[in-house]
């Protein structure tokens, strides 16, 4: 069975048809979900899709993009979500650089800090997005990882030589449709690098499809792509594959 570690089923993406693509994802191979929040709102409805579905679980927190608005109550309304029990980690947190403010690049890193430490405090894993920010990201993080931070590095676009340091901190690395894309060179290389324990395979619907569905709405039946994809490139069974990254997930989020 495939564990889909990162997914955003409360997009309005899935608006129109949201319980039939999930019923149709759970008739297929698909075991288990993690909706990650990226905003309270969408941390709310990722709580309120898990209470619906047994094979989707939650993850709540702001992602970079969404800094602004976090104020000084909202990691107050994140640790009073965080105890639904269908919440297994905080996430989408972390940084992202794209945009080079460097006022905003200091807010997010506040706002990651605040919530690792929330994550730290509640023993919770965290979810982190890091675009274009990866030195701060890995900084911030290793200096927590000594209080017993422990997470997954969601749709890792960083380097070989980063992605080991990661690994030595016990951090799980995860990976999705870009690892079928055509120019997915470098993707391809960190895979190889990292320990069949540390991988985590992740949807990030419904955005980056793989390919042959490049560039359409993705949803976690795609995943097949991906684990047929990252099978090849190690030289594994796609059902061994399948299994010790179910298993991954489910050590990392603590679901039985």
């Amino acid at each position: 069975m495939i564990f889909d570690s990162h997914a955003h089923y409360d997009d309005e993406a899935f608006d129109e048809d949201r319980d039939e693509v999930l019923r149709q994802v759970r008739e297929s191979v698909v075991s288990h979900i993690i909706d990650a929040g990226s905003n309270i709102e969408s941390s709310k409805k990722a709580i309120e899709l898990a209470k619906k579905y047994d094979f989707l679980y939650a993850a709540v927190g702001v992602h970079p993009e969404d800094a602004g608005g976090f104020d000084e109550n909202s990691i107050s309304i994140l640790e009073e979500l965080a105890q639904n029990k269908k919440v297994v980690a905080i996430g989408e947190i972390g940084l992202d650089y794209y945009y080079e403010d460097k006022a905003e690049d200091v807010l997010q890193k506040q706002v990651f800090e605040k919530q690792i430490e929330l994550a730290i405090k509640l023993n919770l894993p965290i979810i982190v997005h890091d675009r274009e920010a990866h030195k701060d990201t890995f900084d911030i993080i290793k200096k927590y990882s000594k209080m017993g931070l422990r997470g997954v590095l969601h749709c890792y676009s960083g380097s070989v030589e980063m992605v080991r340091e990661y690994v030595k901190l016990g951090f799980f690395i995860g990976f999705g449709g870009v690892i079928t894309f055509k120019n997915a060179k470098k993707s391809l290389e960190v895979l190889k690098e990292v320990p069949i324990e540390n991988i985590l395979i992740e949807t990030d619907c419904p955005y980056l499809s793989p390919v042959p569905f490049r560039g359409k709405r993705n949803d976690s039946r795609n995943l097949k792509y991906v684990v047929a994809k990252a099978s090849e490139v190690l030289g594994i069974e796609q059902e061994f594959f399948e299994k010790k990254t179910e298993e991954n997930a489910k050590r990392l989020f603590g679901i039985d």
